[in-house]
């Protein structure tokens, strides 16, 4: 079991002093141009691959990318604080109960969500703040900010996203069966987004090129706009 860090929310009387909003829990308007991007899709599609692709060799230093956090155990290839902030289901709690975080959802039986103050503070900066969610916390940032820009990533078939899950062998038999249960779910919400990128097997370096296109796009459309978040 990997080690837990401590997480210890901020009262009240401290968060007021925040400038940005990031830590008030109140309304924060972004630099004009800066993005919201939510990267979504269905677990197994690739998303930790096509973002590590994207900083490898679309490197930016206007894109903010997300760390969100997450209450299952640390996967032996995952690095915490880089890939997600490891926290323990009552970290988790305590940190939702402080309004720190921009969304939650119970996924595949853990909590994720996703920090406030990070994209509060990238936006304010003028940078992208790119998000590496699930398809129920892409809902609810879309709910939240209409002008997020959302991009699912979809693989060739499912039974190509079967053969992924199953070839990556961190998870019980059980884990198994309910991410395939709710892949096909993922699956079914994908008219939802604003694009959708097919993550050929392979073909990863292709896939990030194409989301690096559409935010490039995006940003000559939206120029002038700010985001309130």
């Amino acid at each position: 079991m990997p080690e837990r860090k401590s997480v210890s929310p901020l009262s009240p009387q401290v968060s007021r002093d925040s400038e940005d909003g990031s830590l008030t829990g109140e309304p924060c308007l972004g630099a004009p141009g800066a993005l919201l991007v939510i990267i979504s899709g269905p677990s197994g599609v690739g998303k930790d691959t096509i973002i590590r692709t994207l900083k490898q060799h679309f490197p930016d230093p206007k894109r903010h990318f997300v760390v969100t956090y997450k209450s299952r155990p640390r996967r032996p290839d995952e690095v915490d604080g880089i890939d997600y902030h490891f926290v323990s289901p009552e970290q988790f709690r305590e940190l939702r109960a402080a309004g720190e975080l921009l969304e939650a959802a119970e996924v595949h039986g853990h909590w994720s969500g996703t920090p406030r103050d990070q994209v509060v503070q990238a936006l304010a900066a003028g940078h992208d703040a790119i998000l590496k969610i699930d398809v129920q916390g892409a809902r609810a940032i879309r709910e939240k900010v209409p002008e997020a820009l959302m991009v699912f990533v979809a693989p060739p078939s499912f039974e190509a996203l079967t053969g992924r899950l199953r070839g990556r062998a961190t998870e019980s038999a059980s884990d198994f069966d309910r991410r395939q249960r709710d892949a096909a779910l993922e699956l079914a919400r994908q008219d939802d987004y604003d694009h959708v990128v097919v993550n050929e097997t392979g073909q990863v370096l292709r896939t990030a090129s194409r989301i690096d296109e559409i935010m490039d796009a995006a940003h000559e459309l939206y120029r002038d706009r700010r985001i309130t978040v």
